[in-house]
């Protein structure tokens, strides 16, 4: 089972596990279905935030393993959200539910929004979670509650701690497909905090980093990223070059604003060394897929 199945990232995970062979079932809140479904996909509408809705689903499913991606993602919005709140209480409804079904793994989304931010190289092992917004602070009280809840209901437990991904399908106002889409209108892009360095993953790697940890045997907090640090600066321009419109990046220099870290990158040796996984995507291979996917839009 796959929530938040026709998301950002969870486009990406289905196809990944089908391939695999496996049935899956994917979780959706539109109300269109997709049709003409490949074999071994079935798509279920259901609202995860009413619990007798997501009940009736897990009873009749009973899925063995479940990634679960469904969140509040509404860009700006969800990092103060009252919904935060409500989606710790329905993910802790779904665990109870998968567990009294027969669910034996689960892998849950987490944000490096839970860390303190102030260490800039993130650690599952060394660096304190200290977040500063509700949205890292639910899913950090989330993760801390399902630690201790797995072992009692007998599942196994990881958790994906996501840093910074990018690609295909990713919200129009964020980062790297607002400069994109700008490009592509010839406008002139809009970047502040140019000098900050970030750690960016290609939303096909993380898919496939999340399909790694479902099949590994590996529990507790696995940061989901890159490892490579990266100036927004040397991004933005590289856009610049790849759609041929540099004149169009927005050239004054901007210093950091002292509101966001200067530098932000996740250790990446749990993903590596015990899960067994590797990116197959550059930063640049990634960005040359993204502006293909919003040519083609």
């Amino acid at each position: 089972m796959v929530t938040g199945a026709d998301g950002f990232i969870g486009s990406q995970v289905l196809p990944l596990l089908l391939e695999r062979g496996y049935e899956v079932h994917a979780v959706v809140l539109a109300d269109y279905l997709p049709s003409g479904r490949e074999k071994k996909l079935y798509y279920h509408r259901c609202d995860l935030l009413e619990d007798r809705e997501m009940r009736t689903l897990l009873a009749a499913v009973m899925p063995s393993h479940m990634l679960h991606l469904a969140w509040y993602t509404e860009h700006k919005e969800y990092w103060e959200s009252p919904l935060n709140l409500r989606w710790v209480q329905a993910s802790l409804g779904l665990y109870f539910s998968f567990a009294e079904n027969g669910g034996a793994r689960v892998i849950t989304a987490g944000t490096c929004a839970e860390y303190d931010w102030s260490y800039g190289c993130c650690s599952e092992e060394t660096t304190p979670r200290r977040p500063s917004t509700l949205y890292g602070f639910s899913k950090n009280c989330l993760h801390e509650m399902l630690e201790r809840l797995a072992p009692l209901l007998g599942i196994s437990s990881s958790w994906a701690r996501l840093f910074f991904l990018y690609g295909p399908r990713e919200q129009p106002t964020r980062l790297v497909p607002s400069i994109i889409r700008s490009l592509l209108a010839t406008r002139r892009a809009q970047c502040s905090n140019r000098e900050q360095t970030r750690d960016f993953l290609y939303v096909e790697d993380a898919a496939r980093a999340l399909v790694k940890l479902l099949e590994s045997d590996v529990i507790g907090a696995v940061n989901i990223a890159s490892g490579v640090p990266v100036m927004l600066r040397d991004m933005v321009e590289m856009l610049g070059d790849k759609l041929g419109r540099p004149d169009l990046i927005n050239s004054d220099s901007e210093r950091h604003s002292g509101t966001e870290p200067l530098t932000l990158i996740g250790d990446v040796r749990r993903l590596s060394e015990e899960v067994g996984w590797a990116p197959r995507f550059t930063l640049s291979t990634g960005l040359d897929k993204t502006i293909k996917w919003w040519r083609e839009q």
